[in-house]
């Protein structure tokens, strides 16, 4: 298996879009359950850092991600004073597409970066892929719990963590070939992003309806 380098501006780069996709999804809900200002920073900022605040505490990592790197935390303040007007004006096409595909995009991002810190603190591959899903489920875990909600990804009976499951074993699975690891992030985030995306598109189910 090759070494596993820690490509610290393209994880920076994955970690901002994800933060923003998962800003994104915090908003659209925060403004459907009629939150003030207040109400929206709190649930971007809980969808956009939970799964890897969560992970950073199981992987003894201090200081957090988003402390470490306060332009994060920043980022998400002027975007909701942004956003809270802005909502308002184009919440005709916002909808529950908007989140599905924020969540999709968001959760290929984040699991492919929660492997790849995992990995850079040497943990063992099952356990870097469990990091992995961590990272990219449970933002939306806690935005749904914060709104009042059963979590998305435990009532709507499609494989969502599995997807993230399956991409994060897909970019270990490349670093034992000769793709490189810029590579390997990208394809298995694009990867975990389409099939999300596919099993919402063609209602793909784990359970049975009845």
């Amino acid at each position: 298996m090759k070494p596993v380098p820690v490509h610290v501006s393209l994880i920076t780069i994955i970690e901002i879009v994800a933060i923003l996709v998962g800003a994104l999804s915090g908003f659209v809900e925060a403004r459907r359950k009629r939150m003030d200002i207040v109400g929206v920073f709190t649930v971007a900022f809980i969808t956009a850092f939970g799964g890897g605040t969560l992970r950073d505490i199981l992987l003894d990592k201090r200081p957090l991600f988003w402390v470490d790197h306060q332009g994060y935390a920043i980022l998400i303040f002027i975007l909701a004073l942004l956003a809270t007007p802005l909502m308002r004006t184009v919440k005709q096409i916002i909808s529950d597409r908007v989140i599905v595909i924020a969540d999709a995009v968001g959760l290929g991002l984040f699991t492919v970066a929660g492997v790849a810190q995992a990995q850079a603190a040497h943990m063992p591959i099952f356990i870097a892929s469990m990091m992995g899903v961590i990272t990219g489920i449970f933002g939306g875990v806690l935005r749904d719990i914060v709104c009042n909600e059963v979590p998305m990804v435990f009532r709507d009976g499609k494989p969502y963590a599995i997807c993230a499951f399956f991409g994060a074993w897909l970019y270990i699975g490349l670093q034992y070939t000769d793709v490189s690891d810029d590579t390997a992030l990208w394809t298995s985030a694009a990867f975990i992003t389409i099939i999300r995306l596919v099993t919402w598109k063609f209602e793909l189910h784990l359970r049975s309806h009845h």
